[in-house]
């Protein structure tokens, strides 16, 4: 995801065209908001022309009726009140805005998310990508909830600030105005440091949110280890790193602030000194001239604070960049144009086809070379070999995580490359060696094969998995939070709400990968008799490492380096003496 340096576009303003184009939803609240700005920046300039008619008419004119006085007095009060009710109605609405505009960006990053390849997440970090969805939203609520408003306000006003000068005294605005070179100048030195160092602040906080998401997940492995200390100094490290890029960018603001307002009231003074020279001449009235120093300090105040809620603006394009950059990433696989559909009903036949395969993160090493296999509807198929001979590739193919480089994979006749890939996927279950249990309810986390599984259907597929049991014996049955990643369940019984969960889903084409490698005997047992009945009338493709499971196959594969080396039933494979003899002596001690 990462661009050239100097094309980078998460270090430009413009990346906030896309929180723009999220906001331009709402163009009731985004009127309302822009309505309010302005009726709240014309009371603000408003203000120094009350002073105006307060000191001619009613201070220096001495001769001015009380009811004259009073009149002017009522009209300051009116815009202070028009100034406070817009002033609320132009936070709220901003506000509003930029809850939901963050809101939506995070449920399109999230969604967009979803339709992304494995192959990508291999080559980024989740725990990166998740930091983008908070550290860069919530910059991006800051920036559409206050900064742009800020930067809005202080526009208008700035501008109707310089308007009404003029209208007072065009000498002095023009000679005011010759100070704006002066102050943009600096910002504009300055601003590419800002941008490179706002960049850099929010990169060390996504490292931080990276290291405390890797650590407290694995949480059990630090303490088994010892290694709190160690991963304490880590996470020091990194907000420490974070630290120091946050102060780089404080100290460069805090000098083009320093400059900007130290330019824009030298420039004032010299102007006022002016001003007070014409005022003893007689050419300009005590209240315009105090109309113009407080005018002049709004315009001041103004693009003052439009210095400092730069680098903010900067911070928000940075953050609006990076979250670019993920919408921008597109699926290596997508659905085709025209998908060819599937046969029904579903017949659950499997073909490899003179396959060739390499993954992205390992282009050097083949996964599968000229690999060839069939599972005939209805078969049960084991897959071993030594570790790294492509077995778990298969698996991968098959549920079209990725494409061949040659060769092509089919179910029912189907090219997987013609067919729409949440077709085919709906056609398989999946039993994973390292079984994913989600942070909800047990019966959310069985239902995930089917969501609108009824719980007759639940209790029924829990019977079969052998889960029904210790599912009953949940305080709260299946409305029970099973913890983060399942922690409140054995081993054995994460693998059985796999398999009931598989269950659940009826598909015709079954994958395991060494369901019950990692499992006690008696957890094995349970686990193993859930199976067998999973098994039943199903295409199934068994990665295996036990020896009860490769016995009750219909066809043993051994593959070595890519490549199925031999194929068999296992007293045949046994007499002959090849690899899989040789594995078995090792893996398979009864045999």
């Amino acid at each position: 995801m990462a661009s050239a340096p100097d094309v980078a576009p998460s270090r430009r303003i413009g990346n906030l065209a896309m929180v723009w184009h999220h906001a331009r939803r709402y163009p009731a609240q985004v009127a309302a908001s822009a309505l309010a700005l302005l009726v709240t920046s014309t009371a603000t300039l408003g203000i120094p022309y009350s002073f105006n008619r307060i000191i001619d008419r009613g201070f220096i004119r001495g001769g001015a009726s009380p009811e004259a006085v009073a009149a002017t007095f009522h009209y300051m009060l009116m815009i202070v009140v028009v100034l406070a009710l817009g002033t609320a109605v132009r936070f709220y609405f901003v506000s509003w805005l930029g809850e939901r505009v963050v809101a939506d960006i995070r449920a399109s990053v999230q969604r967009h998310l979803m339709t992304l390849d494995p192959a990508f997440y291999e080559e980024n970090r989740p725990s990166e990508i998740a930091s983008r969805l908070t550290a860069d939203t919530a910059q991006i609520e800051t920036v559409v909830g206050s900064t742009v408003s800020i930067a809005l306000r202080n526009t208008v006003t700035g501008v109707g600030g310089l308007i009404y000068l003029f209208a007072i005294s065009p000498k002095l605005a023009g000679s005011l105005l010759l100070g704006i070179p002066l102050i943009i100048a600096p910002i504009a030195l300055l601003g590419k440091r800002v941008r490179s160092h706002s960049r850099a602040s929010q990169d060390r906080i996504a490292d931080i949110g990276s290291i405390a998401t890797e650590t407290l997940g694995a949480m059990k492995i630090v303490q088994a280890f010892g290694q709190e200390r160690r991963e304490t100094a880590r996470f020091r490290a990194a907000v420490e790193a974070t630290m120091a890029a946050a102060q780089r960018r404080i100290a460069l603001r805090a000098v083009m602030t320093a400059i900007a307002i130290g330019l824009i009231f030298g420039s004032i003074t010299m102007v006022l000194w002016e001003g007070a020279i014409d005022v003893a001449a007689g050419r300009l009235s005590g209240g315009a001239i105090a109309a113009f120093v407080i005018t002049g300090g709004i315009v001041a105040g103004a693009f003052g604070a439009l210095t400092e809620v730069y680098g903010d603006l900067l911070r928000g394009a940075g953050a609006a960049g990076r979250l670019s950059e993920l919408l921008a990433e597109r699926p290596s696989i997508a659905v085709p144009a025209r998908p060819v559909a599937l046969p029904q009903p579903p017949q659950g036949r499997v073909a490899f086809e003179e396959v060739e395969f390499r993954y992205p993160t390992r282009p050097d090493v083949a996964a599968l070379r000229d690999f060839s296999l069939s599972v005939a509807p209805g078969e049960t198929l084991a897959v071993v070999g030594p570790s790294g001979a492509g077995k778990s590739t298969l698996f991968q193919l098959l549920q079209h995580f990725y494409r061949p480089a040659a060769g092509r994979v089919t179910v029912d006749g189907v090219d997987l490359r013609d067919a729409d890939p949440t077709e085919v996927r709906a056609r398989i279950a999946m039993v994973p060696q390292e079984t994913v249990i989600f942070g909800t309810s047990a019966r959310d986390n069985l239902r995930y094969g089917r969501w609108d599984a009824d719980d007759a259907a639940i209790w029924a597929a829990a019977e079969a998995a052998n889960a029904a049991d210790f599912l009953r014996a949940l305080p709260d049955g299946l409305d029970t939070f099973l913890g983060e990643g399942g922690a409140r369940l054995s081993g054995g019984q994460r693998q059985r709400v796999a398999i009931a969960r598989a269950l659940l889903r009826d598909a015709p084409i079954l994958l395991l990968d060494e369901a019950t490698s990692a499992l006690d005997a008696e957890s094995e047992r349970l686990v193993q008799d859930a199976l067998d009945r999973l098994m039943t009338d199903r295409t199934t493709i068994v990665i295996a490492h036990r020896l009860a499971t490769v016995r009750a196959a219909d066809r043993i594969v051994v593959m070595d380096a890519g490549q199925v080396v031999e194929e068999g039933r296992h007293a045949d494979l046994i007499a002959r003496g090849g690899l899989y003899a040789r594995l078995a002596s090792l893996q398979f001690h009864d045999a």
